[in-house]
C-alpha cells in the first residue's frame, strides 16, 4: 500500500452489497471502475455479469488484478495508470460507459468527478465512495454553506444523493476521516441548456473564485471581465437583474443561468 494515493480498502462485504445494488445493474452492461484496489468490489461487479474497465494506479495492485484476480475473466479489462490520465482514450475509444463507480481516493476524489463532468462523460448512473466532505458538496442545495460551482457542475446533469455513511471501521487502514456513498442519476433534461453550458461553466467558476467577493468582483476579476471589461460586467448584472453585492452562495440556478445568458448575449 502506498501512503501517497490516499488507499483505503473497503474490507466490509455488506457494505460493498449495498454499493452494488445501488448501481442497479442490468448485464451485460459496460461499467468503469476507478480505484479497484485488489478487486473487492470488482469481484461482485463480475458476479453480476457485467463487462467491467477498472483503472488502477498502483502496479502491485495490477499484478494482483490481471495475475492472481481476474485474468482470466473475459469480462474483465485493466488499465493501468492514473485514471485522470488514461479514461479519455479509453472513453474516446469505447464510447460512455452504463456505469462508472469507485471508492475514489480523498485526495482525488473530486478531479476525477469533475474531469468527467466538464469533457462530456455523461453515464445513466454513477455510484461513488467519497470522503463526506466531498459528498456534501456534490450534493449541496442553494444557501448550503457547501453550495459550491462542484455543486452546480454535478447537478447541472445529474440528481445527486447521498444515500449512506460508511463507518471507519469498514475500511483498512481506517481512514481519519467520514465517508459516504453518493449516486448521481442522469436527468432527463439537463438544468442547463447545452448551448449555454460552456458559458455558464465559465460564468461559475469566476462567481466562486472567491467566496468572500461580491459576484460583480469575481466577475470583473475572471474571464468574463477580461472578455467584456468594467461596463460590459454591469451591463450584465443590470440585464440579468441579480444584485451586484449579493456572494455566489446566495445565488439559485435561476440567478446563474440568467447571468450566464446576459453573458452570451454581451
Amino acid at each position: 500500500m502506498s501512503k501517497k494515493f490516499g488507499q483505503n480498502f473497503l474490507i466490509s462485504r455488506h457494505v460493498r452489497e449495498n454499493i452494488v445494488k445501488e448501481l442497479t445493474l442490468d448485464p451485460p452492461m459496460k461499467v468503469w471502475e476507478v480505484g479497484p484496489g485488489i478487486g473487492s468490489l470488482t469481484a461482485h461487479l463480475l458476479e453480476a455479469g457485467c463487462a467491467v474497465t477498472a483503472f488502477e494506479i498502483d502496479h502491485g495492485f495490477c499484478r494482483i488484478l490481471s495475475e492472481q484476480a481476474f485474468g482470466d475473466d473475459e469480462n474483465f479489462r485493466l488499465i493501468e495508470g492514473d485514471a485522470l490520465k488514461t479514461w479519455e482514450k479509453v472513453w474516446k475509444e469505447d464510447g460512455t460507459p452504463e456505469r462508472i463507480c469507485g471508492n475514489l481516493p480523498y485526495n482525488v476524489g473530486s478531479v476525477v468527478i469533475a474531469k468527467l463532468l466538464e469533457a462530456g462523460c455523461l453515464p445513466p448512473k454513477m455510484v461513488y465512495t467519497l470522503q463526506t466532505e466531498v459528498a456534501l458538496r456534490l450534493s449541496a442545495k442553494p444557501g448550503e454553506k457547501a453550495w459550491s460551482s462542484f455543486s452546480l457542475l454535478a447537478q447541472m446533469d445529474y440528481v445527486v444523493k447521498s444515500v449512506f455513511n460508511i463507518s471507519g471501521s469498514s475500511f483498512f487502514p481506517e481512514p481519519n476521516v467520514s465517508s459516504t456513498v453518493i449516486t448521481m442519476e442522469k436527468r432527463d433534461t439537463p438544468l442547463v441548456d447545452p448551448a449555454l453550458r460552456t458559458v455558464f461553466l465559465m460564468v461559475v467558476r469566476d462567481l466562486f473564485a472567491q467566496r468572500r467577493k461580491t459576484i460583480k468582483n469575481n466577475l470583473l476579476g475572471g474571464k468574463t471581465g477580461s472578455l467584456v471589461g468594467k461596463d460590459g460586467v454591469a451591463l450584465i448584472l443590470e440585464q440579468s437583474g441579480v444584485a451586484a453585492g449579493l456572494r455566489a452562495e446566495q445565488l439559485g440556478w435561476a440567478q446563474f443561468i440568467s447571468i450566464s445568458e446576459a453573458v452570451a448575449n454581451s
